[in-house]
Parts: C-alpha cells; structure tokens; sequence
C-alpha cells in the first residue's frame, strides 16, 4: 500500500487489509513514495478512525518505498494516479510494473480513480477515505482467498 507520505492513507490500507485477513499467510505492509514522514506514526486522524472499526494502526511506523519492494511483494498497490506514475518511473521492467495497480481499481477496474489524500480535509475527509479503501480492501479479499 503506497501513498506519499505514509501517515494517512496507506497505514489505513494496510490496517484495514491485515485485519481482513488475518487468517491468512499474506503480508501486508505500507510505504511513502516521499521520505518526509520517515519513522513517524499514522496521523492521528487515521488512527481514530481505524479505531472506530477496532482497528489498531498505531504501531505502524512511516517508511519510504524502497526498490527492493519489488522483489518483496507480490502486489503494490498505489493511492493515487501521481504515486502510480512514480512508482512506475522506479520500475526496472515489466515484471516489476505488472506489480503496480491502482488500489481503487479493485472497485471499479480501469478506473484509475484515486484515493483523496484526507490530510487537508477534516474529519470527514478520513472517514471517506476509510469507506473507499474498506471497499477496495473486501475486493481483494475475494482475489486472494
């Protein structure tokens, strides 16, 4: 799960992912296309909501994507169309594009509709955020099962 800085929409992401399947062996991490959060934990408005839904993303600590992303994972999923570009613009072949998807793709393929970035946007903004990708995260769920 990417998204620039690795403070609002990706840690919400990836709690909300990891707890959806817990019951199975998937590893589900999240990562800031941008290293301005480096180390720091989720917004405090993410972890509320994640909250809400019993969900304990407090833990989470920001991190930058890191080429060997590629090799680790499977699947990376992108917030939005400008982390989406960068991503790709990291990619050394097709193999490690074929990777890259757009997260709200899942709901509505081809798309490439993204995540609103909530940080500017008050509470309400997190909590649409949280619909989006809980929708976008079921969709998954059914991929991978």
């Amino acid at each position: 799960m990417v998204c620039l800085g690795n403070i609002c929409r990706s840690p919400l992401a990836e709690g909300i992912l990891a707890h959806k399947i817990q019951h199975l062996d998937v590893t589900v991490e999240s990562a800031g296309t941008a290293g301005y959060h480096i180390g720091k934990m989720p917004d405090e408005r993410s972890i509320e909501i994640a909250n809400k839904y019993e969900i304990d993303i407090s833990n989470q600590k920001a991190r930058q994507f890191s080429r060997a992303d590629f090799d680790e994972f499977d699947i990376i999923y992108a917030m939005d169309t400008n982390n989406f570009a960068h991503l790709t613009s990291l990619a050394k072949n097709q193999n490690e594009r074929d990777k890259i998807r757009m997260i709200l793709n899942e709901i509505k393929p081809e798309s490439f509709d993204s995540v609103p970035d909530p940080y500017y946007g008050g509470d309400n903004g997190f909590h649409l955020v949280y619909n989006m990708l809980d929708e976008a995260c079921n969709k998954i769920i059914t991929q991978i099962e």
